[in-house]
């Protein structure tokens, strides 16, 4: 594949250089004190992210591993779980749920709508047995961003455990784990905060805690309490590479400074949202105020195939976006903004969708500015 490329799908992301550079030092022996250290400041450093003084784990494996941590930690089969599914990782964690043998109780909206939170209540009222209720803080097959705040408060109240994929708004979002009441909260490093896939994080609340102690567990690699019993706090080889990578990135992030991070975020996907609605398109998510901070999903014209125009800004322009997933395919696009991108990568991905779009057909004027690209 060419390597002169722009990658804006939701993830994974471009990784700043200063990250690859740390990668390629030489690799430590992974239980040795020197290493030790270094891995273990990096799961403190994480709290800060997270916004919890909870434990929180490294774990070898992309985000999905987080996710099936903390469904095996928890779930014994019978066990009843209230999924909240809105899109494809909502339906991810009801199929980890399945897997286990957990009893699913179903709670479905269709792709792009908003959580209610008066649902969750309704269900855990009705059900009382429920142990643990899954669901996504932003669904990037959708660009929603769900109220994990405002379940949470529900949640607590009751004796169910509250388990939250952040995959990709960890980092990139205002997520207040303590504050929110969330038990669980699974999240990986090739989003927001700026490393290749490979690496995932959990942090684990005392209530979780509770009820980890109490299950029989059916994972080996994944147990946590290997990993809260272990003085590395890995049980396992550590990612030696990533993990130096991970202090170069927090790096990063602290010279920026974090809420400063997170605006940076949101800036990049206000930008993106206005572009887009600029040159006549149409967001996907149901309401705006829902809309993702790292993720923006655009509806496709009528008439458009959205696999062709994402084929066309690849081809073209060497500029990788992503299509919609499962039924939504060729009807949206989704186009990544986290970690290192700039407003530079966004004006020439609007730029260059404009471009696309009028090559397939669409009515859209284009600047002046842009005009003598497009004829070139």
């Amino acid at each position: 594949m060419n390597e002169d490329f722009l990658l804006m799908i939701p993830g994974p992301i471009p990784v700043h250089p200063r990250v690859f550079r740390a990668m390629s030092m030489k690799i430590m022996p992974h239980r040795g004190d020197e290493f030790n250290k270094l891995f273990l400041e990096q799961s403190d450093r994480m709290k800060k992210i997270f916004k919890t003084k909870n434990d929180v784990f490294i774990i070898a494996g992309s985000g999905t591993a987080a996710m099936d941590a903390a469904i095996a930690n928890i779930v014994q089969p019978g066990d009843k779980v209230l999924c909240i599914t809105s899109g494809k990782f909502g339906e991810r964690f009801r199929d980890i749920v399945k897997a286990y043998k957990g009893a699913v109780i179903e709670l479905k909206y269709d792709w792009g709508m908003p959580i209610k939170a008066e649902d969750v209540k309704k269900a855990l009222e009705k059900d009382p047995a429920i142990k643990a209720v899954t669901m996504v803080h932003n669904e990037t097959s959708t660009g929603v961003r769900n109220p994990v705040a405002d379940i949470g408060k529900i949640v607590k109240s009751t004796k169910a455990l509250l388990v939250v994929d952040t995959i990709s708004s960890l980092g990139g979002d205002n997520i207040e784990v303590d504050n929110w009441g969330v038990d669980l909260c699974a999240s990986g490093s090739q989003k927001c905060i700026g490393l290749p896939p490979g690496m995932s994080f959990i942090s684990v609340s005392q209530k979780a805690w509770d009820v980890i102690e109490k299950t029989d567990g059916t994972c080996y690699y994944l147990n946590l309490k290997k990993y809260k019993n272990n003085k590395y706090k890995a049980p396992y080889t550590q990612p030696v590479s990533m993990a130096y990578g991970l202090k170069e990135a927090l790096d990063i992030i602290d010279e920026c400074g974090f809420e400063n991070w997170i605006k940076k975020h949101e800036k990049m996907a206000k930008a993106t949202r206005e572009a887009a609605k600029s040159i006549g398109l149409s967001l996907f998510p149901h309401d705006e105020k829902t809309c993702s901070n790292t993720v923006t999903s655009i509806k496709v014209p009528e008439g458009i195939d959205g696999q062709e125009l994402v084929k066309v800004m690849r081809e073209k322009h060497g500029i990788i976006i992503a299509g919609g997933q499962d039924h939504l395919k060729g009807k949206i696009i989704r186009i990544g903004h986290m970690g290192s991108v700039t407003e530079k990568e966004i004006i020439v991905t609007m730029a260059c969708l404009q471009m696309s779009l009028k090559d397939l057909g669409y009515n859209t004027e284009l600047p002046s500015i842009l005009t003598p690209i497009w004829k070139i």
